[in-house]
């Protein structure tokens, strides 16, 4: 019975997991910020630019849903296509949040492209490597729509197959490498991918890093959401310096990988293990580029709160979004 449930696990304001297996992720934090949670309806009118559509394609899997933002462009004009993947240390949030339309309805605008945004599989009733398996098949099916094996209307008349990024906030990012390494053994015919933009993406290892150590915790981010998070999401027995949280302990030398952008914040407790990162890139001689944002921490640009209320949270958000703008206009 309900009445007799244990709490077994609990990360503070996001998610609560009982004895018997049942997870609730009301929010339970401070109620000034819940609305940034709140699901955003899709509307098929254009707003501030945009529209935003929720696919079902069941022939993908059964409960495979994306939300689709469209620039207010001429029809007649092909745009770029950001498949983005959503943070949430694998366990919380989904591609609706309130968080997420809003910086992603303002990157389609600014960057003049489709965004393809797919709801994901969440820890710990998912672990890992379900969430990756679902990031590569909602790849597969943009491959389908660009070999003309599948159609969309939205996107088969409208996007440009030749200009697919990959772009994942916080752990979205690990999702977004994932992907750009296991695409980068197929003949994805009709369809290229011409970047990975990686924003405060969610590499550790099993021993703290200086930074996990001494950087501000944020709103966005705690040590305990980051711990307990990734516990609940890696395979049983893994630790943190599993391949998909602690990719710095492979090489990609031999690996056809697209340019990538990779974002970090200068407050940010991965900043140590995000710089790990592009410095094994770089001696793999990969092209990565790296924009830093000094004075703000995890996943600022998400804070809806602080962007609203802080002239320099809202500037660095802005520089945030024109800086990736600005790559996939160059790629």
């Amino acid at each position: 019975m309900a009445a007799s449930r244990k709490v077994t696990d609990l990360v503070s304001g996001w998610l609560t997991v009982y004895d018997d297996g049942f997870v609730d992720r009301t929010w339970t934090g401070p109620p000034q910020f819940k609305f940034m949670s709140d699901p955003v309806p899709p509307h098929d009118h254009f707003i501030d630019g945009v529209a935003t559509h929720d696919l079902s394609i069941p022939s993908v899997k059964p409960d495979f849903r994306v939300r689709v933002y469209l620039p207010e462009l001429p029809e007649t004009e092909k745009l770029p296509i950001i498949l983005h993947f959503h943070g949430g240390g694998f366990c919380i949030s989904q591609a609706d949040w309130l968080m997420y339309y809003s910086i992603y309805t303002r990157l389609a605008q600014e960057s003049k492209a489709i965004v393809v945004s797919p709801y994901l599989p969440l820890a710990p009733e998912h672990r890992l490597l379900a969430v990756i398996d679902y990031g590569h098949s909602t790849l597969l099916w943009l491959h389908d729509l660009a070999n003309h094996k599948k159609h969309d209307p939205l996107l088969s008349p409208r996007g440009d197959f030749n200009q697919v990024f990959l772009i994942g906030d916080s752990t979205g990012g690990n999702i977004a490498h994932q992907v750009a390494k296991t695409s980068s053994n197929e003949n994805l015919q009709q369809l290229r991918l011409a970047g990975a933009i990686l924003i405060h993406q969610g590499f550790v290892r099993s021993t703290k890093s200086k930074s996990e150590l001494e950087k501000p915790q944020s709103p966005m981010l705690t040590q305990d959401m980051l711990d307990k998070f990734l516990k609940m999401a890696l395979p049983e027995g893994s630790t943190k310096d599993h391949p998909i949280t602690c990719p710095m302990n492979e090489t990609v030398a031999g690996l056809d990988l697209p340019p990538y952008l990779l974002c970090v914040a200068e407050d940010d407790l991965l900043f140590d293990r995000e710089m790990e990162f592009y410095e094994g890139m770089k001696n793999d001689g990969k092209k990565i580029e790296l924009l830093v944002s000094n004075g703000v921490g995890h996943s600022f640009y998400l804070n809806k709160v602080a962007i609203d209320v802080d002239p320099y949270t809202s500037l660095q958000t802005q520089k945030l979004i024109q800086n990736i703008s600005h790559f996939i206009g160059n790629h």
